[in-house]
């Protein structure tokens, strides 16, 4: 070998390994630069009772480019169906200093708890009522403040639910309309009162209103059907009828009452029927909430959104126990039948 061509080796070996020292603080400043993504994560109750949403909410993440463990940390917060807890946890994500807190299920309460313990962290919610008559933001198109999100209520839902009810029990005329008086601001329990009468008058059944304010009062509730011999029943959904679905679907197997719920996990667990938004998706569309205002948009500025995605659920093995034959028009309306 030339000392020409030995000179040059050792200038090129020289240039590669400057070229590798530098590579390596570069390398290491761009794993520095990756930001890590704080999400606070309220829910009523735990996990294993929250896989489907919380399992839709990270895939709407995923699709977005965020991965637990890379550039994104959740920490997770339950109330384990105590909605009073809910102040204190949001209290606790507030001062872990997340990016922006997600108000999981638990409704209208978990929304107002957290937007009552920060005026100024953001909130998403994915299943609020009636963000307006309720009180969480002055408007759909301009939320304003610092929450914004998705609603589970339509304007017509209440009365198409009652319709389904109708057409599963053509003979039934009177129906029982169970709600929790506590759970959403007195102008928003007004409206939901005020559609329900106007679509039972309009289907020609006389609506019974039936209180329960918790599970102790579940027995009485359906004592009073009953009694008043409803033929059906519509649950309005809250979160605590939520947790307790397993007890209010046996009481109405039990007192043979045909009833229709919101959310098809209660006619997984044995309901007859439900009517209502697809939750997965609402819980996706929230991963798309969260991200635009990781990048920098204020909440108050972003739309809220109503459902898109109804999807009705029928039990045919419910039905079959209640001696109810489904009209083949419904079956062939549904988006999923349960079969015996």
């Amino acid at each position: 070998m030339s000392r020409y061509t030995a000179d040059m080796d050792r200038r090129h070996f020289l240039s590669v390994l400057g070229l590798g020292v530098l590579a390596t603080p570069l390398a290491a400043k761009a794993q520095q630069a990756v930001k890590i993504a704080r999400i606070g994560y309220l829910a009523l109750n735990p996990a294993a009772r929250e896989a489907r949403v919380r399992g839709a909410f990270l895939q709407g993440l995923r699709d977005l480019g965020y991965v637990e463990g890379r550039n994104l940390l959740i920490e997770y917060r339950d109330a384990d169906g105590k909605p009073e807890r809910f102040a204190a946890l949001a209290a606790q994500l507030v001062a872990l200093k997340v990016d922006v807190i997600v108000s999981s299920t638990g409704g209208t309460a978990s929304v107002l708890a957290a937007k009552q313990v920060t005026a100024t962290l953001p909130i998403v919610f994915t299943t609020a009522g009636d963000p307006v008559a309720e009180g969480i933001v002055t408007s759909l198109a301009r939320p304003g403040g610092n929450v914004t999100g998705l609603s589970v209520v339509a304007p017509d839902l209440i009365g198409k639910s009652l319709e389904l009810i109708k057409q599963f029990v053509p003979g039934v005329s009177r129906i029982a309309f169970l709600m929790k008086p506590d759970s959403m601001p007195a102008r928003a329990l007004k409206e939901r009162l005020e559609a329900a009468t106007v679509a039972a008058r309009a289907l020609g059944v006389r609506l019974q209103v039936v209180e329960a304010r918790g599970p102790q009062d579940f027995d009485r509730a359906f004592s009073d059907m009953t009694q008043a011999r409803a033929g059906a029943l519509h649950v309005l959904s809250t979160g605590m009828f939520d947790t307790h679905r397993g007890r209010l679907v046996a009481l109405a197997a039990k007192n043979r009452l045909p009833t229709v719920y919101t959310f098809k996990h209660s006619v997984e667990d044995g309901g007859l029927m439900s009517y209502g938004p697809d939750i997965a998706d609402l819980y996706r569309r929230a991963a798309l909430y969260v991200d635009k205002i990781l990048k920098g948009a204020k909440p108050g500025d972003l739309p809220v959104e109503q459902p898109t995605k109804f999807e009705l659920v029928i039990n045919l093995r419910t039905a079959k126990a209640l001696g109810l034959t489904i009209p083949q028009s419904l079956l062939l309306r549904a988006d999923q039948v349960i079969h015996p």
